[in-house]
């Protein structure tokens, strides 16, 4: 080294976390991976309280198809529109129920077509065990969080919501366009189909 020179050490510094300092460590970095732990940390607190009531089977689903059924029988057909899922997923759904003892499914008297799944005695003592439980679970919730900021987590989760449904529609919109030009295309070819014969009289 020269008399006079400066040796300058240059050492990698880790840049600074953005995260809140009240975040904690585990927290993801992506909304979507903190719903899902949120939504798993939901389903298995409801699980646990249900078992202390003595039921040791809840299923994610339970909570939103036992209260559409509780009160009145409900066709599979509805609880797909409701709970937004195929009619096929929703026949599923009652099947399960059925086979736990929660519900029958019955054939309505004025349409041969139609599955009406009700609650069984021991559906009902289950559904208001359910909904008893979520109602305890959503008080702790709110008991813990600022109205204001409730009301700004709806929003938040609506707008989740809407992706989805945003995003079928773009589909839609797609399937349609991608038509548009045949049928365009038909629309300008010349009409060369023969015109219908006459009808005999009496033919009708």
């Amino acid at each position: 080294m020269q008399p006079g020179c400066i040796k300058l050490v240059c050492a990698t510094v880790p840049p600074k976390s953005t995260r809140p300092a009240q975040e904690p460590e585990w927290a993801p970095e992506h909304f979507g991976d903190l719903l899902a732990l949120a939504r798993q940390a939901w389903v298995r607190e409801m699980g646990s309280r249900l078992r202390a009531r003595g039921y040791e089977d809840y299923r994610r689903s339970d909570a939103a198809v036992m209260r559409l059924l509780r009160g009145a029988p409900m066709p599979v057909g509805r609880i797909g529109e409701r709970l937004a899922i195929t009619r096929q997923a929703a026949r599923k759904l009652a099947e399960a129920l059925r086979e736990r003892g929660y519900a029958t499914i019955e054939r309505d008297p004025r349409d041969a077509r139609r599955l009406n799944v009700s609650l069984s005695p021991a559906g009902e003592r289950y559904a208001a065990a359910v909904i008893d439980a979520l109602v305890e679970l959503n008080g702790e919730l709110v008991a813990n969080v600022a109205p204001e900021e409730l009301t700004s987590a709806r929003r938040v989760l609506l707008s989740a919501i809407a992706i989805e449904h945003r995003g079928r529609r773009a589909q839609q919109d797609a399937a349609l366009a991608s038509q548009e030009p045949d049928t365009a295309l038909a629309s300008q070819q010349p009409d060369t189909a023969a015109a219908p014969a006459p009808q005999a009289p009496g033919r009708w």
